[in-house]
């Protein structure tokens, strides 16, 4: 198991064009930690803000009588994808994993695989 820091670690190391990534808890819209990012991208701001989108999907899922449960959550830039996971396991409620892309340098589908066991493997 590895603990929050370490995740994010293998996150940034793991996953080729990782540009940033967070662990965000969409109740309060805080990231529980952060490691990348620049000065043109503030993974701070970016949580709470990507815990509005989470937030508009499970409503809107609700409201149409969806009764399935968020894999991801990808939103598309000119040059970077912008990858959230909604933690499932133990303690993972309410949090997701917000992982940033260099679109030309990442592959999606490695991507979301990496992102996938590393959350199975977060200790919370």
């Amino acid at each position: 198991m590895l603990s929050v820091e370490t995740s994010l670690k293998e996150a940034m190391t793991a996953i080729e064009g990782s540009v940033g990534v967070a662990l965000v808890d969409y109740t309060s819209g805080m990231a529980l930690g952060t490691l990348g990012g620049s000065k043109d991208l503030d993974l701070t701001v970016a949580a709470a803000g990507n815990t509005d989108v989470v937030r508009a999907k499970i409503r809107t899922m609700e409201m149409l009588g969806i009764r399935e449960d968020i894999e991801d959550v990808l939103i598309t830039l000119g040059s970077q994808y912008h990858l959230i996971r909604l933690l499932k396991g133990r303690g993972g409620n309410g949090l997701f994993l917000y992982l940033v892309l260099d679109k030309g340098r990442a592959n999606l589908a490695m991507a979301r695989h990496q992102l996938r066991r590393i959350e199975s493997e977060l200790e919370l």
